[in-house]
């Protein structure tokens, strides 16, 4: 086939941002239908994105490559002649990979002080309507004529891997409808106490079937104070994963990537929210997702939740009850 330009996408991490670069990436198709497009990422992100309709090529790194390694990568797409180039992520890695490079490159440029103040001096300058998924769009602008509708994000499943995934739960005893929960979060700050999260399981008439890696404690956690959970935990790969979202029948979870990802795939869910909110990226995207979050002076207090809490009890989480998520969930 006869490509009219190449265009190379980069986003590096994490679950949650390369799920939400894919809304740009539907743009940059629709702008460049006839374009042989490549998704570049790393290597143990990268199967996330298998099976989607707008990249054509799929290139993945190790994160621990060296300086020299990334030098030596930097000359390989060099060799590729891609016309055009957007960096979604705008990091030093990314900088090294696309240093000196002919194409024409959109590079993404991070609200640093705008975060600063908001972090430190509780001063929103955001507005209203900012999300990730419009700051990435903001990279896009030179391409675009006029304003259009920003698409929601996109994650693809395959036949085989919803059966795969049927047959896997089917084994656990799990036959009609379930939810799917990931607790998990890459900061516990992030994670809603998993006291309160067997409390509302408890309430459900349907199986639980947790999300995770067996280094989440939390799951571990749920399973020892809910004897019907079905804990995954370390149990399933990143496209298991994906396929048993997909089947839900209810999704529940923190601001995490695999919330993010359930979007994706057209599942509305329930994303409980504590030290984060739209304006560090965090927050649905679909019509129907809620998200469920106490309005606090102290919030948001970091970009990805990692900063510990001034107080003793983290109020931001602990002020969400058990009744807060049945009514979400009702409504889903």
């Amino acid at each position: 086939m006869n490509y009219d330009q190449k265009i190379l996408v980069i986003r590096f991490s994490s679950i949650g941002d390369i799920v939400l670069s894919t809304s740009p990436l539907r743009t940059i198709r629709k702008v460049y239908p006839n374009a042989q497009i490549t998704f570049l990422t790393l290597d143990n992100f990268a199967s996330l994105l298998e099976y989607h309709p707008d990249i054509d090529i799929l290139l993945s790194i190790n994160k621990r490559y060296t300086f020299k390694e990334l030098l030596g990568f930097c000359k390989y797409l060099k060799q590729k002649r891609y016309e055009i180039i957007f960096d979604l992520h705008g990091s030093l890695r990314s900088n090294i990979v696309i240093y000196n490079n002919s194409a024409k490159i959109y590079q993404l440029k991070k609200p640093r002080l705008k975060r600063l103040a908001l972090f430190y001096f509780h001063h929103n300058d955001f507005g209203p309507r900012f999300s990730t998924i419009k700051m990435y769009h903001d990279t896009l602008k030179p391409i675009l004529k006029q304003n259009i509708e920003i698409p929601p994000t996109k994650l693809k499943i395959s036949r085989y891997e919803t059966e795969r995934a049927q047959r896997m739960l089917l084994g656990k005893g799990v036959f009609d409808k379930y939810i799917a929960v990931i607790p998990v979060a890459s900061w516990k700050q992030k994670q809603w106490p998993a006291t309160k999260y067997i409390e509302t399981l408890r309430q459900l008439e349907m199986p639980a079937v947790l999300l995770g890696t067996n280094k989440d404690t939390i799951c571990f956690d749920i399973e020892k104070g809910l004897k019907s959970a079905i804990n995954l935990a370390g149990k399933t790969s990143l496209r298991d994963a994906l396929a048993i979202i997909a089947n839900a029948d209810k999704i529940i979870g923190s601001d995490t990537g695999l919330i993010h990802a359930a979007e994706a795939l057209g599942k509305p869910v329930s994303m409980i929210l504590g030290p984060t909110s739209s304006e560090t990226g965090g927050g649905v995207s679909l019509p129907d997702s809620i998200q469920i979050e106490k309005e606090l002076w102290c919030r948001p207090c970091s970009q990805n939740g990692k900063m510990p809490c001034y107080r003793n009890t983290q109020v931001c989480l602990e002020s969400i009850n058990v009744q807060d998520i049945m009514k979400s969930l009702n409504r889903n």
